[in-house]
Parts: structure tokens; sequence; C-alpha cells
């Protein structure tokens, strides 16, 4: 990538990680019902399937180029699906138990959000088939890539899981009302995926 274009990768990588999204949402989520350590043990796994997915894309895009373009859309379909679950999932949340807390907010759950999180698949290719790929085609420039993006997605995570914790107990006094906001964000951000 040429040196003149890092500030606006830069720049993509800050607008695509810290917007609202599943892991994003999910983080504040776990933050405000379960409190910060347990909602570190998820992001945990949540950093483990961001690196997963990015390494991934690293491969698909050396391999496939930019010929996967054409089944992102599919990809959106069904990532668009999974939100309204995850979105539907917050809504029905009622108060957080220490059951709950072991069962909902783990390594795992965190590990399969962002397994299952079309966002992260899409802001992986796109910087890569944007920012790399026109440039350098090469498996270690790619790789170079690939390797940082895990850096940015899972640090917005956390900024999301910190204004939870800072938040938490004006959150636990409006549960309903923020429960519903955040499904609703969820709701919006299947639409925009959908509708482009």
């Amino acid at each position: 990538m040429p040196v003149e274009l890092i500030p606006a990768f830069l720049f993509y990588c800050l607008v695509g990680s810290i917007t609202p999204g599943p892991a994003n949402l999910c983080s504040l989520a776990s933050a405000l019902n379960f409190g910060k350590k347990q909602a570190l043990v998820q992001w945990r796994g949540l950093f483990t399937g961001f690196t997963i997915i990015s390494l991934t894309s690293v491969f698909v895009a050396y391999f496939i180029g930019t010929a996967i373009g054409e089944y992102v859309k599919y990809l959106s379909y069904l990532g668009a699906a999974y939100i309204l679950w995850l979105a539907w999932h917050i809504w029905q949340s009622g108060d957080p138990s220490e059951v709950s807390a072991r069962e909902h907010c783990n390594f795992f759950t965190g590990l399969f959000v962002n397994l299952t999180d079309v966002k992260i698949m899409i802001y992986c290719l796109t910087a890569l088939s944007a920012y790399v790929l026109p440039y350098r085609q090469d498996f270690i420039s790619l790789l170079v890539i690939g390797v940082f993006l895990p850096f940015t997605g899972p640090i917005a995570n956390l900024v999301w899981l910190f204004a939870g914790v800072a938040l938490k107990k004006f959150f636990s006094r409006y549960r309903r009302p923020i429960n519903a906001a955040m499904a609703l964000s969820l709701v919006f951000c299947a639409y925009s995926m959908v509708i482009r």
C-alpha cells in the first residue's frame, strides 16, 4: 500500500471498528449485564474469533483475490439473519444471574459472535481488497495487514466494554429501554447490510 494511503486505511479501520455491530454491542451488553471480569472473558473469545476471520481473509484474498466480491452480497444476507437473531436475544434478555453469566458471557460465545459476524468478514476482506491487492498481491503484504486488523476491532470492543462498565449503574436502572435500543441498533445494522 502506498504511504499516502495509510491515513485513509487507518481512518477506515477506526470507522469500521468503532461503529455499532454485533461484537461491539455484545461487549457493551456483557459489561452492563455481567460486569467487567466476565465481559473480559468473553472479549478474549471476540479477539480470537476476529483473529481467525482476519487470517482466513488473508488466505481468501490471496488465493481468490477480488473474485470474492460478487459473493459478499450472499454473506450479507446470512449475516443480517444472524444479527436479527442476536437483536431478538438482546431484546428478550432479562435480569442477569450468575448462571446466565456463565452460559451467555464466556469465551465461546465471544468466539461464536465473531466467527459468525459478517461485518468483520466484510471489514477484513474490504481492507485487503481495497488497500492491499491493488498495489501488492504477495502473501506477506496481505499477512501484515491481516495480523494488524485484529488490533483494530477488538480494541474497539474494549472501548464499548469499558463504556458499559462505567455506565453500569445508570444502565441497570433502565435495562429494558437500553436493551431495546441495542436491539434496534442491531436491526439497523442488519438492514444496512442488505439494503445497498
